[in-house]
């Protein structure tokens, strides 16, 4: 697609009617209450606009007057929520827009879900949406709500609150929304995705994070049908100060068991979508417990500065516990400097620990505002990035009701502290349900029950606080396709794209072989072709020093193995060398994503690998191959030189740039390219074609 294209399909559509229409009508309202239909029109009428009850046979519906079609209604409607059985769907929709409808609603089910004709059928209508100027959300979902706008056409009832909310599942949205409520959050606009049929993700995104209400986006979504806009989108969101946080399905190792190379094996969906979120900035969480977890801290808590958590404990418990929590998920519990400590002892009368954690021993019965004293000095030290208050606060009221009548002032002392703080404060509390905890959350303090739970929320606002979106970057207008795809065609095809191999050429006869070997210097290598694990079957000799070993070499191959040809090669100097991986895998939803990694044959039982949304600059694969566990490898150990990093990132970014450029290309794969300190090349090739069939 070309650029203009790549604009025109992230224009931001205007959707606002989905949230904020001036009037709304039901189509299939109706008097059962075991219809969905009954459901919305309740909910409807009793709302702030005009409610339009439309019902092709019945005159009335909940004792207020129905039309039998919006078309002959006369007046201006915004939204239609159709609700009639999938037969009529199409002709609810037409009437609609008809009658000059800017939004529907698709409640009805069985339609383009269940593919085939159902789905072209679809697929048509929402072409006569768009041509009218309206917009489509679903069919086959629950509806929509806008708690700032006093919209509300959906089935179930959530909680209000701030964090705009996208599924693509009715249970999972009630499951998050609970979860939320639990925190004392909800919800500010909801949206059922459903078939996406028009209306998609990226949509809602785009709408949510240019909304005043909204501080935070959930989305879970189970297929993106165009995950580049997605990801697009979830950027802009972040860029808007709006965090997208993302739930979704399909991440198992099935989606990788018939890729046919190494990369193909390893870039599996799970690791496709955790590209695009590094690459958008969003959170990519796991359960709706996580994702309630996560928007907590997201929405209440300042982003860290750094790895160092001063710990604040009122018992060695759960002051060990918490410390112990923490490290486990690489963040710092490190002694304060002398000044820190000094500042926290002149807080405490006496306590058993002043240097992280921070431990009171218990004295918060008899002085409950060491907690607001002892936080005030933490959150304004130096050597501090966040603050963890772990343990009994919030069960002080158990005492007497003059200590519970101070536990909740300090609780607004602590809210007021945290909130003005640029440090990050979160707080783990035994009795996370007491007034005080609820006095916590109210004044901007994330509060969780467990202390793991606490600590894995650390390390995730850590991360986001260290580290920029990389952005998602744009593929390039498609080249003329390949047609070829064997070895020697890869080499020519990754070589005029300026990837740099040693001379080579394919034999099948014993005269190609000396005729090749003529134009080349030994020693030179042959590899027996038509083999993916060659390597592993003796099919390739190395080191080959003359003429007479060549065709022992050659005959040898052929008596054992059989190849189809041989390629002769050039042996490339490894002096020095580091063996890396570079591939490329597309992914159906995402596109091309770009896989580097310690390579050679140890590459799937090492798995030192590090992914990204491609294609990338050679900056940033430089940053991939600098982040990989054996970086120390790239950059000299042991009195070995450093290998040339900037030709290793020339390579991995051609190779990505080469992949965009051919949607063609199921998989491609250098493994391995030698990196020395004079140089790159390339020592294998891959490219894996897509199946051409539907």
């Amino acid at each position: 697609m070309s650029q203009s294209g790549i604009r025109e399909r992230d224009a931001v559509r205007d959707i606002e009617a989905l949230f904020n229409p001036r009037s709304i009508a039901i189509v299939g309202a109706s008097d059962d209450p075991e219809k969905y239909g009954n459901w919305l029109a309740v909910r409807a009428v009793v709302g702030i606009r005009p409610v339009h009850l439309v019902n092709r046979s019945r005159s009335t519906v909940l004792g207020r007057p129905a039309v039998p079609s919006l078309a002959g209604l006369g007046e201006e409607v915004d939204l239609a929520v159709v609700t009639v059985p999938a037969a009529a769907f199409e002709e609810a929709v037409d009437d609609a827009l008809r009658a000059g409808v800017r939004a529907i609603v698709g409640i009805t089910s069985g339609l383009g879900e269940l593919g085939g004709e159902h789905l072209v059928r679809q697929r048509a209508l929402v072409q006569r949406v768009r041509q009218a100027g309206a917009v489509l959300l679903g069919p086959n979902c629950l509806g929509v709500l806008d708690h700032t706008s006093a919209l509300d056409a959906c089935a179930n009832t959530f909680p209000i609150g701030t964090v705009g909310l996208i599924s693509q599942s009715g249970n999972i949205a009630i499951d998050v929304a609970a979860r939320l409520a639990d925190y004392g959050m909800g919800i500010s606009r909801f949206a059922s995705i459903g078939n996406q049929a028009d209306v998609d993700c990226a949509d809602l995104i785009d709408s949510m994070a240019a909304h005043d209400g909204t501080d935070a986006i959930a989305v879970y979504c189970e297929g993106f049908q165009d995950g580049r806009r997605f990801a697009r989108a979830a950027a802009r969101a972040t860029a808007a100060g709006k965090p997208v946080v993302l739930l979704t399905v399909g991440r198992g190792a099935a989606s990788a068991r018939g890729a046919a190379s190494h990369t193909g094996a390893m870039v599996s969906s799970d690791v496709a979508i955790r590209s695009v979120c590094a690459a958008a900035g969003a959170e990519l969480v796991t359960s709706p417990a996580e994702m309630a977890d996560l928007l907590q801290a997201l929405t209440r808590t300042a982003l860290p500065a750094g790895p160092r958590v001063a710990v604040f404990a009122d018992g060695g418990g759960h002051a060990s516990l918490a410390g112990d929590a923490v490290e486990i998920r690489s963040l710092l519990v490190e002694p304060f400097s002398t000044e820190t400590r000094a500042l926290v002892a002149a807080e405490l009368a006496s306590a058993p620990g002043i240097s992280n954690p921070v431990d009171t021993a218990g004295a918060g019965e008899k002085d409950i505002e060491l907690f607001s004293r002892v936080s005030r000095v933490l959150t304004a030290a130096a050597d501090v990035d966040s603050v963890l208050l772990t343990g009994y606060f919030g069960g002080y009221r158990k005492y007497s009701t003059e200590l519970g009548h101070a536990e909740l002032r300090v609780a607004r002392e602590l809210a007021d502290i945290a909130t003005r703080s640029a440090k990050a404060f979160i707080a783990h509390l035994m009795f996370d349900t007491s007034p005080a905890a609820q006095m916590l959350r109210e004044g901007g303090v994330a509060v969780y029950r467990d202390v793991e739970t606490a600590a894995w929320v650390l390390e995730r606002i850590t991360a986001r606080g260290g580290a920029a979106a990389s952005g998602v970057p744009d593929v390039p207008p498609p080249s003329p396709p390949l047609t070829e795809s064997g070895y020697t065609a890869a080499r020519r095809q990754l070589a005029s794209a300026g990837i740099p191999f040693v001379r080579a050429a394919e034999v099948s006869t014993r005269e190609e072989l000396r005729q090749a070997a003529g134009r080349m210097r030994f020693p030179m290598v042959l590899k027996a072709l038509g083999d993916e694990h060659k390597s592993d079957r003796g099919g390739v000799v190395l080191g080959i020093p003359d003429l007479s070993r060549l065709e022992e070499a050659w005959l040898d191959l052929r008596q054992r193995l059989g190849p189809p040809a041989v390629s002769v090669e050039e042996m490339a100097d490894l002096t020095d060398c580091v063996e890396i991986i570079v591939g490329v895998r597309r992914d159906p939803s995402f596109g091309p994503v770009v896989l580097v990694g310690i390579g050679g044959v140890y590459t799937e039982l090492l798995r030192d690998i590090r992914c990204a949304l491609g294609p990338v600059t050679p900056a940033a694969a430089r940053g991939l191959l600098l982040s990989l566990k054996g970086t120390w490898l790239l950059t000299g150990f042991r009195g070995r030189p450093a290998v040339d990093l900037d030709a290793a990132a020339e390579v991995v970014s051609a190779v990505s740039l080469f992949a965009a450029a051919h949607p063609e290309i199921d998989e491609i794969e250098c493994n391995p390219v030698a990196v020395t300190p004079k140089g790159a090349t390339a020592l294998d090739a891959r490219i894996v074609l897509a199946d051409p069939r539907p």
